[in-house]
């Protein structure tokens, strides 16, 4: 049985608490997006995020916890890199990877952890009030766009037992993921905190792999969520465009309501539904999920998306839309 949405106030937040403590789950806002908050340490709770989103069991999940005092429990060695970047970047959108500690249940995942200190206020404080680290993937079925909104989570998983309502997500992207077990750090997923910022800490960074992991599954562990071939994606099927002319081409020939563009261009064609994001990355990417979520809403059945101009402020909007656009 479901609460629905309710305030996060001083109540919402006593009842949250409450059902974690009780093994079940709730989704929360967090500056990134709104997670699906389970004991990260809990079979029985864990079991439920996995059902609830239809995850496939492979894909690993982030655990939230409130301070980098929390995150180094969860932690058997706390390298270098990793105090530079929690010092310097947490709470916010970093998640780091790191060793797990040998009194965690591992429940045949792999031997490290991803963890990080939230920045959202209500996340924060629902992480003090139940008291436990928080398993919290994008509270949305698996491979859908990810919610930045309390109606988002209530319309993907309409059985979730409860959703606490603090507003649009600020950043609108997941966080940024970086395996600090090696050196230098690998980056692991693209988001909301820019390859640029994390450099300035630890310097040099490698790249993620270019190869993607299948969506039916892997041979070995997955360190980080969000590297499935198909992920992010939209109901109506998404193409990028790099030539403003095909958008025009594909408008002129699509019978009118069956076309959404998706562009960061002043320019576009007449006649069909059209969402215009901002040609700053970081404001692109806050806006681009509830942009994708209009479009569905708008019944188009085919979104076109301008490709976002090349660099590495734009990896993240790029690694997005590149797997929402995955068949």
């Amino acid at each position: 049985m479901t609460d629905g949405v309710v305030a996060a106030d001083a109540a919402g937040l006593r009842r949250a608490a409450e059902l974690l403590r009780q093994e079940s789950v709730c989704a929360f806002p967090t500056e990134t997006v709104y997670g699906l908050g389970a004991h990260a340490f809990s079979a029985k709770a864990v079991a439920e995020v996995y059902r609830l989103k239809q995850r496939p069991s492979w894909n690993p999940l982030i655990v939230h916890v409130a301070s980098t005092r929390d995150a180094r429990a969860l932690a058997h060695e706390w390298p270098e890199a990793a105090r530079l970047l929690a010092a310097r970047f947490w709470p916010g959108p970093l998640s780091l990877v790191v060793e797990r500690a040998h009194h965690l249940p591992a429940n045949g995942g792999p031997p490290t952890v991803a963890i990080r200190v939230p920045a959202h206020p209500v996340a924060l404080a629902l992480l003090e009030e139940c008291g436990l680290p928080l398993a919290a993937p994008s509270a949305n079925r698996s491979e859908s766009i990810s919610p930045t909104t309390a109606e988002h989570v209530i319309r993907s998983l309409p059985d979730v037992p409860l959703v606490l309502d603090g507003g649009p997500c600020r950043l609108g992207i997941e966080s940024t993921v970086v395996d600090v077990t090696v050196s230098p750090p690998r980056l692991l997923r693209p988001g909301a905190l820019s390859l640029r910022a994390i450099r300035e800490v630890v310097g040099e960074l490698q790249l993620p792999d270019a190869s993607p992991v299948p969506s039916d599954g892997v041979q070995s562990p997955v360190r980080s969520p969000g590297l499935a071939h198909r992920h992010y994606a939209p109901r109506a099927s998404l193409h990028l465009v790099d030539d403003p002319a095909e958008l025009a081409a594909w408008a002129e020939d699509a019978e009118a309501g069956t076309i959404g563009i998706l562009t960061h261009r002043s320019t576009a064609p007449r006649g069909v539904q059209v969402e215009l994001l901002s040609a700053d990355p970081l404001e692109y990417a806050a806006d681009l999920y509830a942009a994708l979520h209009r479009l569905d809403d708008a019944g188009v059945a085919t979104i076109l998306a301008q490709t976002p101009p090349a660099g590495d402020d734009w990896l993240a909007v790029h690694d997005r839309l590149a797997r929402a656009s995955a068949s």
